[in-house]
């Protein structure tokens, strides 16, 4: 199971729940919740989990630590805050709004922390109709943690992002081994598309049209485009995690499609970008 619509990972309190059992893999996580009047308390057990507001804010209470997020209206209006909670902690969560909740298998217990939304690098990557924003809030250079790593990416409608098509699937130099989920969100009701293709480690053919609360998974094989429709703007939230020592993010191009980086010294940026602050 590659594309996962919305509502066909709904379990209990979560709108998404994707374990590794249900991806078929050992490592990367995601719940989404959507708080109203009631708390929803979970544990973390061997996972080591992130709280990050989508739309709305909340309060995360651990027996550990409290930490209230300011979070924001919408995933396109800039960077949230966010709190980091260990493997082996109890949570609760209080609040209005969607959340989500990244996570990875992890073996060291850290520290509880809080990182506010004004800490967040913001990066735009790439360029013409190759523009798009990067909120790099847990990546390996922006955020410690043991295993876990995620960002979030937003494209103007009518731009492609996860462009050039690359893999995070082989342990060779220069790329790492990553179970990488997308969660998607589309301003305005509208769609975008997700293509997931093989690699030599093996076959998968997935050219998903999705909507908000959509989640494509990839266990390996090549991954891009993400494709956004003229006139809806694209957020997707990008989970990963591998069985390195050492964090990283590496990948590999499709060779055929690698010259596409070289393109970008010609063109503008889009102007549209950023969405919130750059600060």
């Amino acid at each position: 199971m590659t594309y996962v619509p919305f509502g066909k990972a709904a379990n209990g309190p979560w709108s998404v729940e994707i374990t590794p059992s249900l991806a078929g893999w050992t490592y990367s996580g995601l719940r989404i919740v959507d708080l109203a009047d009631t708390p929803v308390s979970f544990d973390t057990g061997e996972e080591e989990t992130l709280v990050l507001p989508l739309s709305g804010s909340c309060t995360v209470t651990t027996s550990a630590a409290t930490f209230e997020l300011a979070g924001r209206p919408s995933v396109f209006s800039g960077p949230s805050d966010f709190a980091y909670v260990p493997i082996g902690s109890r949570v609760t969560l209080r609040g209005t709004g969607r959340v989500a909740l990244p996570s990875a298998l992890a073996t060291r217990a850290l520290e509880p922390r809080y990182v506010p939304a004004g800490q967040v690098s913001v990066e735009i990557r790439g360029a013409g109709q190759a523009t798009r924003q990067v909120n790099n809030f847990c990546s390996p250079d922006a955020f410690d943690c043991d295993k876990l790593m995620a960002v979030e990416v937003i494209t103007p409608g009518g731009n492609w992002s996860s462009y050039p098509p690359h893999k995070h699937d082989t342990d060779n130099p220069g790329e790492a081994v990553l179970e990488e989920i997308y969660y998607f969100e589309v301003a305005g009701q509208g769609n975008a598309y997700q293509r997931v293709y093989s690699s030599e480690r093996g076959h998968i053919d997935t050219l998903a049209e999705v909507s908000s609360g959509d989640v494509v998974l990839v266990p390996y094989g090549y991954h891009g485009p993400a494709m956004a429709a003229p006139g809806y703007d694209l957020y997707y939230l990008n989970v990963l995690a591998g069985p390195a020592e050492e964090r990283s993010m590496a990948f590999c191009d499709d060779p055929r499609h690698a010259w596409i980086r070289s393109s970008w010294e010609s063109q503008p940026t889009d102007p549209r970008l950023p969405f919130g602050r750059t600060s």
